[in-house]
């Protein structure tokens, strides 16, 4: 995303419009997963209204936190990574050794669900979960023109993100279903909480809430976290006369290094979405599955666009390289991304009306929509003046 170097993260037209939208998504998906947590740890009832209440107090208070500058946004960042994976390794391993059920053959039986048909439909609905749990590591780039050398920084920001932030929530995820004393009542609906039931049972009631405690610490610098990168892509698109109320989304804040404004709209957005939520049902795992859909389909955008560029000749100058190996990642990339994609958006309720069971990839379909009729209409992506269409070598005519 990041093409230019003043001060902040460079707009990048459409894959950069869906990716915008997909992170305000994110930011009420993670405040709102958050809200069963905190309303049982405060003690209300767990209710869809208590739920976007809580989500919406979440988002007012990452904003405050954020609108502190990037010295207080760097300080929480890493208290909450600390947290989560510190906690994630003592729950995960307190189960292990206390409230184990399984063996891991557990993650390979369908329990019936699959009935006399294939196995294949309830592997990738259940292959799902590792989509919501490896994604957002990529908000270490939404940040890149603000730390010294970004090329080999950021990089290795991405995979220690995803080494020791995804192996500890894989951990943590493997010992919590290792943990269900009964999968027959999770699918009959009997166990309507496993999670919550499995807490309870393992460390007690105070036991339970000191553990939502942390992880709640964790969904509130995740939330803050993304909040900051919206807000310094909203401030790109502004910067760059890209988008609509760019002259307040441009505005900057040199003492505390932050764009107030497009902060701000990185709060209101998705405090919306969260209240516009009431009016659906399962909206967490509607809003995580748009969410993701949005930021694969926009990183799918410039793969694809990669893959073309390679294929007319051009070559990475940048210090982080692939080598010999770029055009093998590059497809595998593209050929992984789509497939998931695909995953997300199958329609797998066939009881829920149609519109019920499409919403994701309509909702993909209008932001698309909306952004090149918007693009078409204003032709505010010519406004850029950073550098495009330069990474394909340009021929030099033959000789006579």
């Amino acid at each position: 995303m990041c093409t230019r170097g003043r001060g902040g993260c460079g707009a990048s037209g459409g894959p950069g419009w869906v990716y915008l939208l997909a992170l305000l998504v994110t930011i009420a998906a993670v405040a709102y997963g958050a809200g069963p947590y905190l309303a049982i740890m405060v003690g209300f009832k767990d209710t869809v209204t208590t739920t976007v209440a809580c989500a919406v107090a979440m988002i007012v208070v990452a904003t405050i936190i954020n609108y502190g500058g990037t010295k207080v946004l760097s300080a929480v960042a890493v208290f909450g990574f600390s947290a989560e994976l510190v906690g994630a390794l003592i729950v995960g391993f307190w189960l292990l050794f206390t409230e184990r059920y399984h063996g891991l053959g557990v993650l390979f039986d369908d329990f019936g669900t699959s009935g006399n048909g294939s196995y294949l439909p309830v592997f990738l609905a259940a292959g799902i979960i590792g989509l919501y749990q490896y994604y957002g590591f990529e908000a270490c780039g939404d940040t890149a023109e603000e730390v010294k050398d970004p090329g080999i920084v950021i990089p290795k920001a991405m995979r220690r993100t995803i080494y020791i932030g995804g192996a500890a929530a894989s951990f943590a995820c493997v010992t919590l279903l290792l943990a269900v004393p009964s999968y027959q009542d999770v699918i009959s609906g009997k166990d309507a909480d496993p999670l919550v039931n499995v807490l309870n049972s393992a460390f007690g009631s105070v036991g339970a809430r000191i553990v939502m405690a942390v992880v709640l610490i964790s969904f509130l610098s995740c939330t803050i976290s993304l909040q900051a990168a919206a807000g310094r892509l909203a401030y790109a698109y502004g910067r760059d006369e890209m988008i609509a109320g760019h002259q307040l989304w441009r505005k900057f804040s040199e003492k505390r290094g932050i764009p107030p404004y497009a902060l701000l709209l990185s709060g209101v957005v998705p405090a919306l979405v969260a209240v516009g939520s009431l009016i659906s049902a399962n909206a967490v795992t509607k809003l995580a599955s748009f969410a993701i859909l949005g930021i694969y389909l926009s990183f799918q955008m410039v793969v694809l666009a990669a893959l073309r560029a390679r294929l007319k000749g051009w070559k990475p100058s940048g210090k982080y390289q692939l080598g010999r190996f770029g055009l093998a990642v590059n497809v595998g990339a593209l050929v992984y991304g789509i497939a998931a994609m695909v995953n997300i958006c199958w329609p797998r309720t066939p009881n829920q009306p149609w519109y019920d069971n499409y919403i994701v990839l309509l909702s993909g379909a209008v932001v698309v929509g909306t952004g090149l009729l918007y693009m078409f209409t204003t032709h505010h992506y010519g406004r850029s003046d950073a550098k495009a269409g330069d990474a394909i070598p340009t021929r030099e005519p033959a000789s006579r």
